[in-house]
C-alpha cells in the first residue's frame, strides 16, 4: 500500500486528505511541522509527499531544499498564497507539483495517484539491466561489471550505445573504430560485431540493419 506523508498544520485539512487517500487504497501518515517531516522522511521514508508551503519550524520550501538533499521522494506543494505561485515556479523548490487552496480533495488524490505511476514506473525502469560507458577507463559496464573488450571494440560499442536506436553505417562504425584509418575495409566491422556479440550479456542488443549497418537497442526496449 502507498505511504503518503501528509504534513500539513491545518488538522482539518490534513485529516480530509488523510480520509481521502484512505478511500482510495493508501496509507497515510499526518505531521504538522516541517523539521518533523524532514526527520520522518530521513528515517522512514514515504512514496509522496503532500506539503503544505507555510509550515512551522521549516516552511515547505526549506523543507523541499533539505529533503532534496537525501532524497527523491515526489512532492506536492499545498499553498493558499495564489501570489506564491510564480516563487514556487520560480524558485528550483525541488517540488514535483503544486496545488492552490482551497482545493478539491478528489483532485489532490488524482496527482498523487498520476505521481506514484510516474515513480513506480522510473523505479521499474532503473531495475532494468543497463550498459554504461565509461570512457575514462575505456570500459563498457552491464550492471556496473566490466565487459572485456579491445580497445577497437570499445570505441565501436561505445559510441553504439552512447546513440541508442540510432542507425550507422559500417563505414561510420569503422571510422569511429579505427581512428587512424590504417584499415579500409569497411567489412572488418562485421568481424569486430561478432566478436563484441560473443563477448557481451545480451548479444541482440546489437540489431543488423539489413543494407546499412547496425544499432543498439537498450535492454528494456527489447
Amino acid at each position: 500500500m502507498p505511504h503518503v506523508l501528509i504534513v500539513e498544520d491545518d488538522a482539518k485539512i490534513a485529516a480530509l486528505l488523510a480520509d481521502y487517500c484512505a478511500a482510495a487504497g493508501l496509507h497515510t501518515t499526518r505531521l504538522g511541522d516541517g523539521r518533523s517531516a524532514v526527520e520522518h522522511v530521513r528515517a522512514k521514508g514515504a512514496d509522496i509527499v503532500l506539503l503544505d508551503l507555510m509550515l512551522p519550524e521549516l516552511d515547505g520550501i526549506e523543507v523541499c531544499r533539505q529533503v532534496r538533499g537525501f532524497s527523491d521522494v515526489p512532492i506536492i506543494m499545498l499553498t493558499a498564497r495564489v501570489d506564491e505561485i510564480d516563487r514556487l515556479l520560480g524558485l528550483e523548490t525541488g517540488a514535483d507539483d503544486y496545488v492552490c487552496k482551497p482545493f478539491s480533495p478528489r483532485e489532490v488524490v488524482a496527482r498523487v495517484k498520476a505521481h506514484l505511476r510516474r515513480s513506480s514506473g522510473a523505479l521499474a525502469r532503473s531495475s532494468q539491466p543497463s550498459f554504461a560507458v565509461d570512457r575514462d577507463t575505456m570500459r563498457i559496464l552491464y550492471n556496473g561489471a566490466a565487459v572485456g573488450l579491445t580497445p577497437v571494440e570499445f570505441r565501436l560499442l561505445a559510441e553504439l550505445i552512447e546513440h541508442p536506436e540510432r542507425v550507422f553505417s559500417r563505414q561510420q562504425l569503422l571510422d569511429f573504430a579505427h581512428e587512424d584509418q590504417r584499415d579500409i575495409n569497411d567489412r572488418t566491422v562485421d568481424s569486430h560485431i561478432k566478436n563484441i556479440r560473443r563477448k557481451m550479456p545480451q548479444p541482440e542488443c546489437l540489431q543488423s540493419v539489413y543494407g546499412v549497418g547496425y544499432r543498439f537497442d537498450p535492454p528494456g526496449e527489447l
